[in-house]
């Protein structure tokens, strides 16, 4: 992940600042759409001093990503004002976009404050199997991507739906996550590394609430945007807690909200994402 976050910038410095990045192996073969968010975070972020630390951001995922083709980061400078910036990124591969990104800084300041309170009573991370647990017995390129390859470990305390959901269906799962080893103290680095992470689990919701497993033949889904406000500092190299929700599916496409809770329940995050999600019997 970290060798993903390290853009390398060309230079360029027309209208735009540019940069480009690698993307990391997938075994589906598409680049990670969280990868991409990270990245146009991480490009957006050098464009903007320190002291203003990114607070929002709004993309839409294009097209698929190309593993074999390095991505290109456009950075426009859109407004800088007395307490707030505002870029957009253009992601870009053989000449087209494939994620459109805008996003909004701002100085820290002094406010009102309050948060919706962290779930009561969940299970410590500890107490939950990982996905190399759960997974070591099943010979599949993404059963051995999802148990050693990601560079998070993710627990969930209803349990995965990597190959079945149970028998409730609801629309609502928690998902404890952080990297593996240690990350650097710049907190930008944290705070795209943790849209990096926020893309792994939101869609489940809307899967668990129709008893729809990751491994369902035929099951087609991807992701079409993907908006994040970052409230308060964390470290995602510590345990979080990803609350999530699906208030609404429909016309073949679903809506999942999240919110990501430090251990000692501070909300650091609220994430939105809608995607498509087709079955077989839906076509």
């Amino acid at each position: 992940m970290l060798a993903a976050l390290n853009l390398v910038d060309t230079g360029a410095r027309t209208s735009e600042d540019i940069f480009t990045g690698p993307s990391q192996w997938s075994p589906h073969g598409r680049v990670f759409g969280g990868q991409v968010l990270a990245q146009s975070v991480v490009a957006a972020s050098r464009t903007v001093g320190e002291e203003r630390p990114i607070h929002s951001m709004h993309g839409y995922f294009l097209r698929p990503g190309d593993l074999e083709v390095p991505i290109t980061f456009a950075v426009d400078r859109i407004h800088d004002g007395r307490s707030f910036s505002t870029r957009r990124t253009q992601a870009y591969q053989h000449g087209l976009p494939i994620l459109s990104m805008i996003a909004s800084f701002q100085t820290v300041d002094e406010g009102l404050d309050h948060e919706k309170a962290m779930p009561a009573d969940l299970p410590d991370p500890e107490s939950l199997p990982d996905d190399r647990e759960l997974l070591a017995t099943i010979d599949h390129p993404m059963a051995r991507y999802w148990a050693t390859g990601r560079p998070f470990d993710l627990r969930h305390v209803e349990g995965p739906i990597y190959l079945e959901t149970g028998a409730e269906r609801v629309a609502h799962q928690v998902v404890w996550f952080r990297a593996k080893g240690r990350m650097p103290d710049d907190p930008a680095v944290h705070r795209a590394a943790l849209a990096y992470a926020s893309d792994y689990t939101i869609l489940e919701p809307i899967w668990r609430r129709h008893g729809v497993a990751w491994s369902t033949p035929g099951l087609k889904a991807a992701s079409l945007d993907h908006a994040m406000w970052w409230h308060r500092p964390a470290r995602v190299d510590e345990w979080l807690a990803y609350v999530q929700e699906s208030p609404s599916a429909g016309g073949g496409r679903g809506l999942s909200l999240g919110r990501i809770y430090t251990r000692n329940g501070r909300l650091v995050a609220s994430v939105a994402q809608e995607g498509t999600v087709r079955l077989p019997s839906a076509r």
